[in-house]
């Protein structure tokens, strides 16, 4: 994929990420995303189609609202620049395999609002989670049936799902304030999608999702003062750890067991 194909990319990113900005926003608040149009919180004055350019607007606004002068918060811009960026990562990912991009581009939306609401509210919208395993796994189809794939993968897909949606399960049942039961289902999810790469990607996505909250909840623990009774939402580290998995599982996993002889 060249430099011009990357930059259509990454602007197809930010218009989806001008959108995430909305789901993040309205979804937790159990508000259509479709209507009204964007309005400021404030004042309620409506966008004008020049005042919703992805970046470009906030940026001519000064980081404000046109009518009351609020200060719009940098998360907007970010969260659009942050797409575009996993968008144009996914397709360096799968750079030879035009049918895989849909699918990885879909979980890189779906999971970047998934984890912005967690760390807004400490949930997992079902409205976001459930209708990620069947348009995944549609999307997984078209890659398997359009790449020219065994269709193995897709059971392997499955087990997956099976397998790590399993495990956050039990871990739910066991230590229930440590984990919710929007995690087991996103866990299916992403499951799906690193069985779907190889058996490598799902053990080092899982795993470093644990390694990576470990680390965070220690770092809070030793520098903020956090104690066990801290509620830390962990969807965002399984995200990540998945986008670990979908990145360099297969050859982190490789290296492990050359390690092991």
């Amino acid at each position: 994929m060249n430099a011009a194909a990357l930059a259509l990319v990454g602007i197809v990113g930010l218009l989806i990420g001008s959108f995430l900005n909305v789901v993040i926003w309205r979804v937790p608040r159990g508000e259509s995303v479709v209507r009204p149009p964007s309005a400021c919180p404030r004042c309620g004055r409506r966008l004008r189609p020049l005042e919703n350019v992805p970046l470009v607007s906030w940026l001519a606004l000064r980081g404000r609202c046109a009518g009351c002068r609020e200060p719009i918060s940098i998360r907007y811009p970010l969260v659009e620049a942050g797409t575009a960026i996993l968008f144009i990562g996914v397709a360096v990912r799968f750079r030879d395999d035009w049918w895989t991009l849909p699918a990885f581009w879909y979980l890189a939306a779906v999971g970047l609002a998934l984890a912005l609401i967690d760390i807004d509210v400490h949930r997992l919208p079902d409205s976001l989670v459930k209708p990620s395993y069947l348009v995944g796994a549609l999307l997984l189809v078209v890659a398997t049936a359009g790449g020219g794939a065994q269709w193995g993968v897709m059971l392997r897909a499955a087990a997956g799902a099976a397998a790590l949606g399993g495990l956050y399960l039990v871990i739910a049942f066991v230590q229930p304030r440590g984990m919710g039961f929007g995690d087991v289902k996103l866990a299916g999810v992403l499951g799906m999608y690193l069985g779907w790469l190889g058996w490598g990607s799902l053990a080092v996505g899982a795993f470093a999702a644990f390694l990576l909250g470990g680390v965070w909840g220690v770092s809070l623990m030793a520098f903020r003062g956090a104690g066990r009774r801290t509620k830390v939402p962990f969807g965002p580290w399984m995200l990540l750890g998945a986008a670990v998995g979908i990145a360099w599982g297969e050859q982190l996993w490789q290296a492990y067991l050359g390690l092991l002889g």
